[in-house]
Formats: C-alpha cells, structure tokens, sequence
C-alpha cells in the first residue's frame, strides 16, 4: 500500500470565513475528572479571555470523564449560566475518549483543547487556532520544549517530558517537539478523517494522533508557551509512562507493517501558482533519488563488508555472488520501504523476484569486472579487487536504480513521466444558514437546529455521535446536564465575514 494516494481526500485548506453571530469559529474542550474545585475558576477564565481577546464566536465544551464528585453539576450551572458554554458527560474515563467523542460530533470549524488547570498562559490561544482558522496548518500544539518557551516545573517532570519527546523521536521519528502539553487544536475536516484512525483512549492519544498525521504529511504548527506546573496534578506519572511506552510500540509496529490506511489523509496543493506545474521533473523524483543513494551507500558497505568476510574462506567470484545475494535481498526490502514508499506484504515475493533479476544484471557486471582483472593480471591484490568492484557497483548502482523506479516499483499514480500537476479541490458552494429556531421559555439556553452533518444527531442530542466513526455510540454512554437535548447547527460558508460580537463587544 503506497503512502502517497492522489490528491484530493481532504479538502484544500481555505481561511475560514467569520460565521454568523452565535455560531462557534471554535470549540474549546475542557476534560475533567473529578474537578469541582478547579473547573468553575477555570471556565470563568477562560470565558472571560475568549470574550475579551478572541475575535470569532466560540463555545466551550466541558467533558466530565466519569467524574464520581459534584463535577457534572458545576458542569451544569456553568451551561446554565454562560450561553457559549455546554456541559458533557461520559460514563467511561479518559481524556482520549472524551476528545475523540465532542470533536467527532462538534460543528466549530476549529476543534482545540486545554487542561482544566490552565497551566499554559492563555495569550497563546489565539496564536494557536490562528494557522487553522487562516487555513495555513492542519493542526497545532503549544510546545513546552521550545526555545523561546518559559516553563516552571520540577526537575522530575523536566526529565520525564524531555525523555518521553526523545523517545518518540528515536522510534517514530517524531519531529514535533512536545507530544504532551495539554494544549492542542485541530481542523474539524481533519479531525473526521484523522479520529477513527486513532485508537487510543488515554493519555497516549495526543501521541498517537500527532504521529499519524505528521506521517501522513499534514501541517502541524507549533507555539511557544508560558507554562506552569500545577502541584496537585492528579496524573500518575509511572503508569502514564508506562501506557505510553505500550502506545509507542503499538503504533511503530503499525507504521512498520503498513497497516494504518494513511492515505485517507492526502490533501491537494493549495492556490499558490507555484503548485500547479512544473514541466520536465517526474513526480516524487527527487526524494527517491536522496532515499536510493543513502541505501545504496549503505548497502555498498554492506556488501564490501560481506565480501572481504566471504573472501576469507573462498574465491573471489564465489564471495562476490555471496555478498550481492545478501545484500540485494536486503537493499531491495529497505528501497522498497523506504525509497518507494510501499508498505505492507503485498507484492512483495514478486518485487525480491524482480530484485534478484536485478541483482542478476548487477552480478553480470561486477563478475565480468572480476575477469576482467583476472585476465590482466594472475594475482591481483586484494585493494584492487575491492577497487574494481566499487566502481563496477557504482555502475550497477545506476542502473539498479532505472530498473526500480521503471519495473519494480513504478509509481502508478503518475499520469504523465515529465509533469507534475497540482490538483485542487473547489470550496464547497455558499450554502445560506438555516433560520434560527428560537428557544422555548422553558429552554433558554438551548434550541433546536437542522440536521447535523456527524450523523442521526449532534453531540448535544441524544443519540448518535458517531460522526466519523460509522457507528452509533450507546445513548446510555453520555448525556447532557441542563436544559433538555439540542442539536448544534453547522457552520455554513460565509463570504461576507460578519462580526460575531455584539454592542458590548462580547460573543453572544
């Protein structure tokens, strides 16, 4: 399975237009278990800066883990009490699980989230959701690890982050700098696409989610923050590492055996005049050439390796054939891999057939420059024989690579061998809002609204929040504090832009 379908599963990035007053631009998820200290000074901040700094309509979402405490009722009189906040429940722990549930069935365009301490300064909130909203990023984390950062913490946490971060860059060859800081957000057209391929309910879910879409290609803009540890932190570090640790491996092993279907995650370029076409460079050209010279010059040391191994207890011609069997058997795999881009078990007796062919030719080339060399002198020392044969490699070497990239593994998502053609998926056509239903006087806060699009219902209803799933969650599994169920309704396209806030300067 090739990691580089064609363009166009996910929609190009456009600025996102201001929505109509009253409909959220963004969605801020505050995962709680057992917070009812800490979540009304919470909300109530962070209200007040959205209020203030944040130029969009917005919502704020509490979803209570399970709590066993008085969480879900200060849940409810916050909702009950602010009009952009709502209250969530589920029956079962995990920060992942509740992400994964309000975002899949959320109608903001920009999906984020924030612990309930608030250990990251809110001032890079809007830095945060900025990329997303313009249509510049996919998603965006707040880096604890950055240079510009200022953190106070312990040394312990200090040591166990920066372990953890070169951990998944050592196995996963993660380049984003900070997996954990609680302060993340996402575009909700990535998000649909992204979730289900997550499997994690925990702490590891943020991991995993970063290393699949970076993987997969998609832009994830990082932030410096001003963090602060909070003391009474409730998470349990050791075995938080440890289900970690058991995520990192699941997900490498994934990743090694191709079986994650990334390719749901291709985007096409965007508008830039640059991106739509280049004549006289075949597609993907460039990165097979650095990726084949670098597992050539590895496996060219190999083979010098095997050689003068194999030389020691045979002929020349009998350890050359030696050490290109086992070395072509090996360069195949690792160009298949690696400079090709295909993954998975497929096809891949007949790509090691077609490379022992290969290997064949090669074989032809350096034994016939052996005899050559025989043939001028009768006993040739061994710094000229491993000289002869570099540079016959170096020759086969070329054609190694011709023969790949035209019969082994030819890139059948090539339409034309000399153009590359940007694709570019239109915005969707202005579709205008559905009049308002006003709210009942039993119901000030809540009202009903269209059909969402995630599924038979919203997240604020009481049925399906599958959304991106494809299956209907339990009605038992969570259920709303308040007033009775709602259905949020979507955000329609707006080319017209306007101002979400009313006289007084706040979000309605």
């Amino acid at each position: 399975m090739r990691t580089e379908p064609s363009p166009g599963n996910l929609p190009a990035r456009e600025h996102l237009p201001a929505g109509n007053a009253g409909t959220p631009v963004l969605d801020v998820v505050i995962p709680v278990y057992n917070e009812e200290k800490d979540l009304q000074p919470c909300v109530l901040r962070l209200h007040e800066h959205l209020s203030r700094t944040f130029p969009y309509a917005f919502r704020i979402t509490v979803a209570d883990n399970a709590s066993t405490d008085t969480t879900p009722l200060v849940a409810a009189r916050l909702a009950a009490e602010l009009p952009e906040v709502r209250s969530f429940r589920l029956e079962e722990k995990g920060r992942g699980r509740a992400l994964r549930t309000v975002w899949s069935a959320s109608d903001a365009p920009v999906l984020a989230y924030m612990d309930v301490d608030l250990s990251t300064d809110l001032n890079a909130l809007l830095p945060l959701v900025a990329p997303l909203i313009s249509g510049h990023s996919d998603l965006a984390i707040g880096s604890r690890l950055a240079r510009s950062s200022r953190v106070v913490r312990g040394a312990k946490r200090e040591f166990i982050s920066r372990t953890y971060n070169l951990i998944l860059r050592g196995s996963l060859q993660a380049r984003f700098s900070d997996a954990q800081c609680g302060f993340k957000a996402i575009r909700r057209d990535v998000a649909q696409v992204l979730l289900p391929l997550v499997e994690d309910t925990g702490w590891f879910f943020d991991t995993e989610m970063l290393v699949l879409a970076e993987r997969a290609g998609l832009r994830i803009h990082e932030v410096p923050v001003d963090w602060v540890d909070d003391p009474d932190s409730t998470v349990h570090i050791v075995k938080t590492a440890t289900d970690d640790l058991k995520g990192v491996w699941r997900v490498g092993r994934a990743l090694a055996t191709g079986s994650l279907a990334l390719d749901r995650l291709a985007r096409p370029f965007g508008d830039d005049p640059r991106d739509r076409e280049i004549n006289g460079v075949p597609k993907g050209l460039a990165r097979q050439l650095v990726g084949f010279c670098v597992v050539g010059a590895l496996s060219t040391l190999f083979y010098l390796v095997l050689y003068s191994g194999f030389r020691t207890f045979s002929g020349s011609q009998i350890a050359n054939a030696l050490a290109l069997l086992v070395s072509a058997v090996a360069n195949t795999a690792a160009n298949r891999r690696l400079t090709f881009g295909v993954r998975g078990k497929g096809s891949a007796i007949r790509h090691q057939a077609q490379g022992l062919v290969v290997f064949g030719i090669g074989l032809a080339l350096t034994s016939g420059s052996l005899a050559a060399l025989n043939a001028a002198t009768t006993e040739p020392a061994h710094a000229t024989e491993l000289a002869v044969l570099i540079v016959a490699n170096l020759a086969a070497t070329v054609l190694r690579f011709l023969l790949f990239r035209a019969w082994v593994f030819p890139d059948r998502h090539d339409t034309s061998p000399s153009t590359v053609v940007a694709s570019h998926t239109p915005a969707a056509p202005h579709v205008p809002p559905a009049p308002p239903v006003p709210a009942g006087p039993a119901s000030p806060v809540y009202a009903t609204a269209p059909q969402s699009p995630y599924g038979t219902q919203s997240l604020y209803g009481t049925a399906n929040t599958s959304g991106s799933y494809g299956t209907a969650d339990a009605p038992h599994d969570h259920q709303m504090w308040g007033d009775p169920p709602m259905r949020m309704q979507p955000v329609p396209p707006n080319d017209h832009g306007h101002d979400p806030r009313n006289g007084n300067g706040n979000a309605r």
